[in-house]
């Protein structure tokens, strides 16, 4: 079997992803901290052809190291190394030269590429925002606008991080906008006379009716192109608002029938997934004549509780409250959201905005594949910034150019076939048996102890080396998914079971 080779996050761990990078500053060549962030954001590939032809660190000194402020060096002349003399060469494709194939749109309105701003802090002011656009993103979802105060608490953020200390899982207890109707339509127009071409989706919340028209009015005079019905804020003070509108299909389609009433632009319902179905919203959402559907929104949780104060997470002056949960773990939910909605025939011809931990451009493709029509993101711009869209863009724009697609619009949906509500259409006749990669193998036992203790003990460990015993083996994959060198992969021996 033939891996292709490419470089993992964990190889550059201590990276820190500077702005204005010191690496990049004392390397005379190139720009390794440009290099680095696409290692990260998993572009190996496009980070080895924006390299210049041959390998530039021959015969140097790595200045790049030497200017590296983590503690812990990262060894930046051995990946730009690696990325000229083993990812280039094993690249399929040179990289595109046009970004035409990102080309899409929302309810019929051209957009350069699938890529908004969610409605959150991210896209908040008018100076945010033209950052955002400046920097290459599609279009924003601007922050929840409303006509009651908001007043936030704080802290108002806490996280869950990974084994490299990035941030898998994000709570927050934010609201809505603090700035009036009139400073955000100022915004509005403004943003509108900057960048024509940018697509503005005004995310609106009333409290009955005539709010949800009059917002909805207010943002089509002022230059929204399209209007997102917020029925999904887990975080309101006021009971009646947010999620506890979404989860009742009749108040859906009322409001959303009363935004519908004083507009002619698109109207999208944010959908809640505090729910079982999405479905019944969903459909309430099409009965009140919604042009489209945008999921998911955060999902109510606690983080975790402090050992020691006994309050959990954010503490606010001693206490604490449910919150709204986001980041790439959300993402499984997310996509099994947008599959639901996807597949329903009642929903047919609707556009789906999907968002729900989307970092790289792989998690933005899964998000098309199961019928996302555009992306939403936010938890990762809170982490990494607007400079993840060039990231975003490069990494499905190559990935298209490699799979001979013209348009991005010729993916959306087509992973559908694949998923069922039930697992009765799974074979249950076969086992397909995990390959061991040997020269990849350290000897470690890790795929040892899991399946001993939390599979079918069907491997040993001989020699430090592992060795499958096919007569116990069902074919569960847990070892390739414990192995930390990604030395074990489904094989191609799929074998029949035996009968008992």
């Amino acid at each position: 079997m033939v891996i292709k080779d490419s470089i993992a996050r964990l190889e550059m761990i201590s990276c820190a992803l500077c702005k204005d990078a010191p690496c990049s500053q004392a390397c005379p060549k190139m720009d390794p901290a440009e290099a680095l962030f696409g290692i990260w954001m998993e572009n190996s590939d496009v980070a080895a052809l924006r390299l210049s032809e041959g390998n530039t660190c021959v015969d140097c000194d790595a200045p790049c190291e030497k200017a590296c402020i983590s503690p812990d060096k990262v060894s930046i002349k051995s990946l730009m190394t690696r990325l000229s003399d083993v990812i280039r060469p094993e690249a399929e494709i040179p990289l595109p030269e046009t970004e035409d194939r990102l080309r899409c749109d929302i309810c019929g309105i051209p957009i350069e590429n699938p890529f908004l701003l969610s409605s959150s802090v991210v896209a908040s002011t008018y100076d945010m925002c033209a950052r955002a656009f400046e920097a290459g993103w599609a279009g924003v979802c601007f922050k929840t606008i409303c006509n009651f105060d908001i007043h936030e608490a704080s802290p108002r953020f806490s996280a869950i991080k990974g084994d490299n200390g990035s941030i898998i899982g994000f709570k927050n207890i934010e609201q809505l906008s603090d700035h009036s109707v009139t400073e955000n339509m100022e915004i509005f127009r403004r943003l509108k006379t900057n960048y024509p071409d940018k697509f503005i989706l005004a995310s609106i919340m009333g409290q009955n009716e005539e709010e949800w028209a009059s917002l909805a009015e207010e943002c089509e005079k002022n230059g929204a192109d399209a209007i997102e019905l917020n029925f999904s804020c887990p975080n309101m003070q006021e009971e009646g608002l947010g999620s506890d509108i979404g989860q009742i299909p009749a108040l859906v389609e009322k409001y959303t029938r009363a935004a519908k009433s004083r507009t002619t632009i698109p109207v999208l319902a944010k959908l809640t997934p505090n729910v079982d179905n999405m479905s019944p919203a969903a459909e309430a959402a099409r009965r009140g004549g919604a042009d489209g559907l945008a999921a998911i929104n955060t999902i109510k949780s606690i983080t975790g509780v402090n050992l020691f104060t006994q309050v959990s997470y954010p503490s606010v002056k001693g206490q604490s409250a449910v919150g709204g949960y986001s980041g790439n773990a959300v993402k499984p939910i997310a996509l099994r959201f947008i599959t639901e909605l996807s597949k329903n025939p009642e929903l047919k011809g609707m556009h789906v905005s999907g968002m729900g931990g989307i970092e790289t451009w792989k998690d933005a493709i899964e998000f098309l594949l199961l019928g996302a029509d555009s992306i939403q993101v936010t938890t990762a711009v809170m982490q990494y910034g607007y400079r993840i869209i060039s990231e975003l863009k490069a990494g499905l724009n190559y990935y298209l150019a490699q799979m001979g697609i013209d348009s991005v619009k010729d993916i959306m949906g087509s992973g559908l076939n694949s998923v069922s509500e039930s697992t009765q259409v799974l074979d249950r006749n076969t086992v397909l048996f995990p390959s061991f990669i040997s020269e990849r193998c350290i000897g470690c036992g890790r795929c040892v102890i899991s399946c001993n203790d939390g599979g079918h003990q069907a491997i040993k460990f001989e020699g430090r080396k592992p060795k499958l015993d096919g007569s116990r083996c069902v074919g569960c994959h847990l070892c390739i998914l414990v192995c930390p060198q990604n030395a074990i992969h489904p094989g191609n021996k799929r074998i029949k079971k035996q009968e008992h």
